[in-house]
C-alpha cells in the first residue's frame, strides 16, 4: 500500500482520525466507511487512487477507531456526522472534492452532496441507495412492517442490548458480519438476538487476510460497538433535522455500485427504482458475484469503475 499518514484533527467538538495518502497537490478524494468497518476497508482503493494522482482522505468515522466516541445517542445524528467531514474539509482547505461512501458512509456522502453542492463535485456511493427524504421517519415504517418478526435495525434501537451481544467477542462478531450467511435476512421472532443460533465461519473470507482482520478488530477494541450502533438510533432525529432538504435533488455526476448478492438490494428495492428521480445524473452498476462488502470482495472491478468514472471530463 502507498505510504499513509495518520492525523488527528480537533473538529466539530471531537477528535477525528484521518488517514491520508497521495501527492499534496492531487485532487482530494474522501473515502467514508460504513458499519461495522474501518478506514482500512478502503485498502484496495487507496493505492489505486494514489497511482492516478489523487490525494486520499480516509477518516475513522465518529465512534470508530482512534476517533472520539461520545456517549450521547444524539451526538451521532446525520447532520452531526456530516459536520465532522465538513469541518475536516475546512481545516484542509478543500474547495472541490470527490466524495465516496459505503454503507453508512454512503448515507453521509449522499447528504454531503446535498449540503455542499459546490464543494462536492462528484459522488460515488456503494450499497445504500438514496431517493430523497422520506415522508415520515423510516423507523416508524420498520416498526409497522416488522411488528411480529426480527429486524436487525429494530434490534439495534434499545441502548445497551445489541452492544452487549456484539462486544462479547468482537472477533467472532466481525467474522459473522463478514461471512456469507445472511445475518440481515434471518426469519425469526422479533424477540430474538442477532447472532443467536449462528455459527461463526471457520476461516476468514478470501478478501480479508489475518493482518487485515486485525485492523478491523482494533477499530472496535477501545470503545466497542456502542458508538457505531448509535448511528442507527437517530432515524427519527435525522428525519426531523433534515426537513430543509426535502425535495432537493443530488445534482452532481454520481456513480452508484451495489453487489448482486447484497441484502440491501432486497430491503431497498423501492428506493433503487426511485433513485433516478432524485439523482438525475446517475450511473448505476451492479457488481456480480458480490455481497455487501463490495470494495473488498470485488476490489479490482470497483477500482475499474471508480477510476473510469472519475476520469471523465
Amino acid at each position: 500500500m502507498s505510504a499513509i499518514q495518520q492525523q488527528t484533527l480537533q473538529v466539530n467538538g471531537i477528535q477525528l482520525s484521518v488517514h491520508i495518502a497521495g501527492r499534496e497537490d492531487g485532487q482530494p478524494v474522501w473515502l467514508l466507511h460504513g458499519f461495522p468497518e474501518c478506514w482500512h476497508s478502503w485498502r484496495e482503493q487507496i493505492p489505486a487512487l494514489v497511482a492516478q494522482g489523487y490525494r486520499v482522505f480516509a477518516p475513522e468515522m465518529r465512534g470508530y477507531g482512534q476517533s472520539s466516541a461520545p456517549a450521547a445517542i444524539a451526538d451521532y445524528d446525520l447532520l452531526t456526522l456530516c459536520a465532522d467531514i465538513q469541518g475536516a474539509m475546512d481545516l484542509f482547505g478543500h474547495h472541490q472534492v470527490v466524495m465516496v461512501g459505503h454503507d453508512w458512509g454512503a448515507v453521509v456522502a449522499w447528504h454531503l452532496a446535498l449540503l455542499e453542492p459546490e464543494r462536492v463535485t462528484r459522488l460515488v456511493t456503494m450499497s445504500v441507495p438514496f431517493a430523497g427524504r422520506a415522508r415520515r421517519p423510516v423507523i416508524e415504517i420498520m416498526r409497522e412492517r416488522y411488528a411480529d418478526r426480527f429486524n436487525y435495525i429494530l434490534y439495534f434501537q434499545e441502548p445497551g442490548v445489541a452492544e452487549q451481544e456484539l462486544d462479547a467477542d468482537i472477533g467472532r462478531t466481525l467474522r459473522l458480519f463478514m461471512g456469507d450467511q445472511d445475518l440481515f435476512l434471518q426469519k425469526k421472532p422479533a424477540t430474538a438476538k442477532l447472532l443467536e443460533g449462528v455459527v461463526a465461519p471457520g476461516k476468514l473470507p478470501n478478501w480479508c487476510s489475518p493482518q487485515d482482520f486485525e485492523m478491523y478488530v482494533q477499530a472496535f477494541a477501545s470503545n466497542g460497538f456502542r458508538g457505531p450502533l448509535n448511528w442507527y438510533r437517530n432515524f427519527e432525529r435525522n428525519w426531523q433535522r433534515t426537513e430543509f432538504l426535502a425535495g432537493k435533488q443530488v445534482l452532481q455526476p454520481t456513480l452508484f455500485l451495489i453487489g448482486d448478492r447484497d441484502p440491501v438490494g432486497v430491503f431497498e428495492a423501492h428506493t433503487l427504482k426511485r433513485m433516478p428521480e432524485v439523482v438525475p445524473h446517475l450511473q448505476q452498476a451492479a457488481v456480480v458475484n458480490c455481497g455487501h462488502w463490495i470494495q473488498s470482495e470485488q476490489a479490482a472491478k470497483v477500482n475499474e469503475l471508480l477510476l473510469e468514472f472519475l476520469g471523465r471530463t
